[in-house]
């Protein structure tokens, strides 16, 4: 009898084992072919980043779980406003998480690209960002988004961009660098499961998003104007001072230098949620770059 149930339960624990060989095979078959399918359109240095209408930011926490600022949300957020600066977007999609009063990623994500001088306009918040996927979905079938670059880690843009690829938009991967940070092992984990997942979420059970809700196609600004004057000015001012030369107010600013006043229609509105913060000086060669662009020289109140 005793043998019985030994022979039973050894064929149990061997089936049980196969079963795990089959499932850890086949993650790492899916992510092979994420990574594959992908490799070849994520561009890890911003300046090769393609050019696309609109850039979606993907939200993460503001804070890490030591409590210091995280390193990946000030990485999406260094980028995205790079990306706006040099125009290689035309707007920005922030999407993410919006659980609780006390922990808003879109608003977040707004108000430290408001503090890097991303106008308003330049700007669309999407508060139920609540995963990658939903992102996605909500992005083509809400904000009517048909081409776009994702804004991302590069441990996190295979994922997104097979996503994307599965729903027919037409994507590129901007990769985002931060520093290292503790607890990466554990992101990469549950990235190398959450590829395995989206299988699923795709092909089997047909995932649908938490909440979509009415379409709200989004408006893209048109560029604001730049000065060749107040461009040639601010190199010359940022000039001076990496060379050590005489401050910026010693420049002789007039006649044809003179810088144009910025206009006062490019000030932002403030969305629907939060409140935008933040003061301090700006330098004069912040203010030349600021009037060439035709963005405000402080934070709107």
């Amino acid at each position: 009898m005793y043998r019985k149930w030994g022979r039973g339960l050894r064929a149990i624990l061997m089936a049980l084992g196969a079963l795990v060989v089959c499932l850890v095979m086949l993650g790492v078959a899916a992510n092979l072919w994420m990574v594959e399918r992908t490799r070849g359109r994520i561009e890890h240095q911003l300046a090769q980043c393609v050019q696309a209408p609109v850039g979606i930011v993907f939200g993460t926490s503001l804070w890490s779980r030591q409590g210091g600022r995280n390193p990946y949300f000030a990485a999406r957020i260094d980028a995205a406003a790079d990306l706006m600066r040099e125009r290689r977007v035309d707007h920005l999609l922030l999407s993410g998480d919006n659980r609780t009063r006390y922990y808003n990623e879109p608003v977040s994500m707004w108000r430290e690209l408001r503090n890097r001088r991303v106008r308003d306009v330049d700007m669309t918040l999407d508060y139920a960002g609540f995963s990658t996927f939903d992102t996605l979905v909500r992005a083509q079938a809400v904000f009517d988004v048909e081409r776009a670059l994702l804004i991302s880690q590069a441990w996190h843009l295979p994922r997104a961009m097979f996503i994307a690829d599965a729903l027919g938009l037409k994507i590129g991967g901007c990769a985002v660098q931060a520093e290292a940070a503790d607890g990466i092992w554990r992101l990469r984990a549950r990235e190398w499961l959450a590829r395995l997942a989206t299988l699923g979420d795709l092909y089997l059970w047909g995932r649908e998003p938490y909440f979509l809700g009415p379409k709200e196609p989004l408006v893209i600004a048109k560029p604001p104007r730049v000065s060749p004057v107040a461009v040639a000015v601010s190199l010359r001012l940022q000039g001076a001072l990496q060379e050590g030369k005489d401050s910026p107010q010693a420049l002789d600013m007039g006649g044809e230098g003179s810088l144009p006043a910025a206009s006062s229609g490019d000030s932002p509105a403030q969305p629907a949620r939060g409140e935008a913060s933040g003061s301090g000086s700006v330098s004069e060669v912040d203010k030349a770059r600021e009037s060439a662009y035709g963005s405000p020289s402080s934070n709107a109140q």
